[in-house]
């Protein structure tokens, strides 16, 4: 594969990482995974999504220091050939395992995503030992958190780690930690306002607020501001809708688009009587017809583009007047001119409705307000309409504490037979290529010794919760050794037929029948290769179900 160099465009010669500066390698950055495998950066910055790919790329054992070589700036591993060939520089004792983790937005790694993380972190930790000091050193972890309550029992779930420490710790003043202080000033808050009628359909309160909104914002909007100066009323002009589901949002998208999209221009008009015709609120505003939406409805390249238009402002070009958003908004938008912001409904916890909410007001010159619609005859939302002063006064004591379940039972079905298989394959260099799969009689006492590390830190984590861990320990090695025995029994059918085996369908050099499968072949396989499902991704919850519809039986009225 040709690799991709990344190179700055002067071509002048006035920078060193252009071709013209004479560096034919560019930028020191990787972007493709093969590239990363065989040139291995200082550091590597990945989602937790590519933990699953773990047991399916033997590749991905270079990243923890599992190379026999080197041939100018690539690594050689045991994917690559059983030695070091002619001209490379061998490296007997490999490379050192990562020494530092990194983890950010620590809060998102919870519920079904955090329980799988958790069990994959297993091999995550077991992979990265440093098995040159006695007893082995496991990595430093870093993680950066916010919105998250008894933090500590998270960690401990995810990575086992019973001991942590806060930085910066408190101090002596609740208010000025050096890392961060309040700021007192009115004009430097975020205001929350609480909308609700008896009586009344949500969407018509919504429509009601979003009017209201978008023409008083026209109202203080200054479309002639002095030169090199923000018009004021700018971050009021872009209204951010939050919507807890994707139907919600598309059902307000279609009132945008229609209802808000004609009446905005009228509304005007609704000016107290015998005022005149100048409203004191309202002034004629003419909106896109077409709103921009942030979820998983829309393309990658799409919401890159949305992203950046929200980031001009009203007399720049391409401006956004109603951007209608999911809980995708929570995470990575830092657009400091937001300032409005109409949320639809109750979010489900008050971390999420944190999150989200602190997208506007980020700029102490632009204070956000934050308009949050409820539902009266929802009993949640009414309860917290009826206590919103007092709720938002210090909603930080109410976030909700994360649910991290590693080693339950739906977990341990799913990802169990892919960490045994990830920690057998990667942890010895002559388990790794993909026809190794067949060495497991040869390897046992190394593969029962990953299963005893599993037990090991299930133990632990349920002890920790003040649960059985033995009990635990001892059922999860069970299954652990019923794993391999099934391993061992595939083996021996492919010896009996004459057959091969490899370890994944991803392996780039493969002989035979792959191991590994996906969740969703777990139908049609028997009963020791059912065993062997293993996802693809951290996110994925089921298998694909086919729907399919009889016709005949519609149209005849069945």
């Amino acid at each position: 594969m040709a690799d991709i160099v990344c190179t700055c465009p002067n071509r002048k010669g006035d920078c060193e990482f252009s071709r013209a500066g004479g560096r034919r390698d560019g930028l020191p950055v990787l972007f493709v995974d093969e590239q990363i495998y065989q040139q291995l950066p200082c550091f590597v910055v990945a989602t937790v999504d590519k933990f699953a790919m773990l047991p399916w790329r033997g590749e991905t054992g270079m990243l923890f220091g599992r190379v026999h070589s080197r041939q100018g700036p690539r690594f050689l591993g045991p994917v690559d050939s059983p030695a070091p060939g002619a001209g490379s520089e061998a490296l007997p004792e490999g490379l050192r395992p990562p020494e530092l983790i990194v983890q950010d937005e620590l809060h998102l790694i919870s519920g079904p995503l955090g329980t799988m993380v958790g069990l994959y972190e297993t091999m995550i930790e077991y992979l990265s030992l440093d098995r040159t000091k006695t007893p082995p050193v496991p990595p430093k972890i870093i993680a950066a958190t916010a919105t998250v309550r008894r933090a500590h029992k998270q960690i401990q779930a995810l990575f086992g780690r019973s001991h942590s420490k806060l930085f910066p710790p408190p101090g002596v003043d609740a208010w000025d930690t050096f890392f961060a202080k309040t700021d007192d000033e009115e004009d430097a808050r975020r205001l929350y306002v609480g909308v609700a009628a008896a009586g009344r359909p949500i969407k018509r309160i919504l429509i009601s607020t979003y009017l209201a909104l978008l023409a008083a914002a026209h109202k203080v909007y200054d479309p002639s501001p002095p030169p090199g100066t923000v018009p004021a009323g700018d971050p009021y002009m872009t209204l951010t809708g939050y919507f807890n589901s994707l139907r919600e949002l598309g059902g307000m998208r279609r009132l945008v688009e229609d209802e808000i999209y004609a009446r905005v221009q009228e509304h005007v008009g609704r000016s107290p009587e015998g005022w005149g015709p100048d409203n004191p609120w309202f002034s004629r505003r003419t909106i896109a017809h077409v709103p921009v939406e942030l979820t998983s409805r829309e393309k990658t390249t799409a919401i890159a583009k949305h992203k950046e238009r929200l980031g001009n402002h009203f007399h720049e070009d391409q401006p956004v007047d109603v951007c209608l958003a999911s809980n995708m908004i929570s995470v990575g938008v830092d657009i400091d001119r937001l300032g409005l912001m109409v949320v639809a409904g109750q979010p489900k916890t008050t971390s999420e409705y944190i999150q989200a909410s602190s997208r506007v007001g980020r700029q102490a010159k632009w204070p956000g307000l934050v308009v949050t619609v409820l539902n009266l005859h929802k009993p949640r939302d009414r309860s917290h309409y009826e206590h919103f002063g007092a709720y938002h006064d210090s909603f930080y004591r109410n976030v909700e504490s994360q649910s991290l379940t590693p080693f339950s039972g739906p977990a341990v079905d799913r990802g169990l037979s892919g960490a045994i298989v990830g920690m057998t394959r990667l942890a010895d260099v002559s388990m790794t290529p993909p026809r190794a799969v067949e060495q497991l009689a040869t390897h046992r006492a190394m593969a029962n010794a990953a299963v005893k590390q599993l037990a090991r830190r299930a133990r632990h984590h349920v002890e920790e919760s003040g649960f059985d861990g033995e009990r635990l320990a001892r059922e999860l090695e069970e299954r652990g050794n019923a794993i391999l025995d099934s391993w061992s029994a595939i083996l021996d059918s492919a010896a009996e037929g004459s057959g091969k085996r490899c370890y994944s369908p991803y392996d780039e050099v493969r002989e035979g029948k792959a191991l590994l499968r996906g969740m969703e072949e777990r139908g049609g396989l028997g009963e020791h290769e059912r065993k062997f499902t293993a996802p693809t991704s951290m996110r994925d919850v089921e298998s694909t179900v086919h729907i399919w519809v009889d016709r005949g039986a519609i149209l005849g009225g069945r």
